[in-house]
């Protein structure tokens, strides 16, 4: 994972292209919808029910009626404020302080992207044991495997370097100490 400097995050969030940006305004599911989509949070969109999690508005409930992707924001029904001449205006709402009561499914690729997140086991029939016991020797047999290369790879690795370097080191003080009583004997 490359590490950047909190300026260039920023800057990268600022200039994100339009289709990495929209996943900056994923907000946290209810624990209901959880269950139901198997997913954790969703990029909202204009029709979710939202509930306001922080701020002054903290649990009032509407429906988004724009998104600012520009901004970064998100604007609510019912959460306005209201100007000296009595008019009333939207607060602006940072996608990650809501979290989404329902969500809006009229949209084919919405629907699509939440049924991809659904495992595998609750599409198919439910496993029987026996499939399930086979599953879990697979399991068991990976693990095996991973720590029998593990430990193959720590002993094969180390003492061949170690023996390299002590063999290199008497070489050379052989021949040194040969020169040297050659030229002694002479």
């Amino acid at each position: 994972m490359k590490i950047t400097k909190p300026r260039t995050q920023r800057r990268n969030m600022f200039q994100a292209p339009a289709h990495i940006r929209h996943r900056f305004f994923s907000a946290p599911l209810t624990p209901d919808l959880k269950k139901k989509h198997y997913t954790n949070a969703i990029p909202v969109k204009t029709g979710d029910t939202v509930r306001v999690m922080r701020g002054d508005r903290k649990g009032l409930e509407g429906k988004i009626t724009s998104v600012n992707r520009k901004k970064l924001r998100i604007y609510v029904e019912g959460v306005t404020r209201e100007k000296v001449d009595g008019t009333a205006i939207p607060i602006p709402i940072h996608p990650s302080k809501v979290m989404v009561v329902t969500l809006n499914l009229d949209d084919k690729w919405r629907r699509e992207s939440l049924k991809r997140k659904i495992p595998s086991e609750e599409i198919t029939q439910p496993p029987t044991p026996k499939t399930e016991e086979l599953i879990n020797d697979k399991k068991k047999a990976k693990k095996v495997k991973k720590t029998k290369k593990r430990k193959t790879r720590k002993k094969t690795t180390k003492p061949a370097l170690i023996k390299a370097k002590t063999s290199e080191k008497p070489r050379k003080q052989r021949q040194k100490k040969s020169k040297k009583t050659e030229a002694g004997g002479e």
